[in-house]
């Protein structure tokens, strides 16, 4: 069979497979919203009571991943806090037993996408830019289309997304300066890479 051929019936077979997943709600459904094992409210503990993200989260700075933490994590306030509350009994048994709980993944990208967790809060990108303000959320829903365009408007001109390093987890955080002076100035303090190469295909599929 002549290359030409079974280059065109990949084509076929492969293209409607990488929009199919490109248009799945896990990556682009605005407003998806799981049901969770618990009923975990991030508007009280990252809004009312001011937990920073990174508390849970530990290995957002350093890893492509931002840590799920273990029932321990959880364990260390409601050993002792609501800490016979029905709604929180799936905690418990998993603190008991060692075994995790089965949170369902909100920001879910495909398997063709790399992105680095650290590699963006290190250099100025907050929280809120991509998971919008979880600190108002009973329920943690998507918020933005995590699609390759959205990321790509981003990467064209990351400055307006930038800010002090020390405010990454600050939901509320507003630029005292004018942002078109502070951001070009923060893109410079980070060593952020050109245009070219934040564009390039090779830096998110890999």
């Amino acid at each position: 069979m002549p290359a030409l051929t079974v280059m065109a019936l990949g084509a076929l077979v492969y293209m409607p497979l990488v929009v199919g997943l490109g248009a799945s709600p896990r990556t682009t459904a605005v407003g998806y919203a799981p049901q969770q094992p618990i009923a975990y409210s991030h508007a009280l503990h990252a809004g009312t009571l001011g937990i920073d993200c990174r508390y849970c989260h530990s290995t957002v700075e350093t890893s492509a991943f931002a840590a799920i933490p273990p029932a321990q994590v959880c364990m260390n306030c409601h050993a002792a806090i609501k800490a016979d509350s029905p709604a929180l009994a799936p905690l418990r048994e998993s603190y008991a037993r060692g075994t995790p709980l089965k949170w369902i993944k909100v920001h879910d990208l495909p398997d063709y996408v790399f992105f680095d967790h650290s590699a963006h809060v290190s250099r100025g990108v907050g929280c809120v830019s991509c998971h919008g303000r979880v600190d108002q959320m009973a329920v943690v829903r998507q918020t933005q289309p995590l699609s390759m365009a959205w990321c790509l408007d981003c990467h064209r001109r990351p400055e307006p997304h930038l800010r002090p390093l020390e405010h990454i987890t600050t939901m509320n955080w507003a630029p005292g300066a004018d942002p078109s002076v502070s951001g070009p100035a923060l893109r410079k303090q980070y060593g952020i890479r050109s245009t070219e190469y934040l564009t390039n295909c090779t830096t998110c599929h890999r």
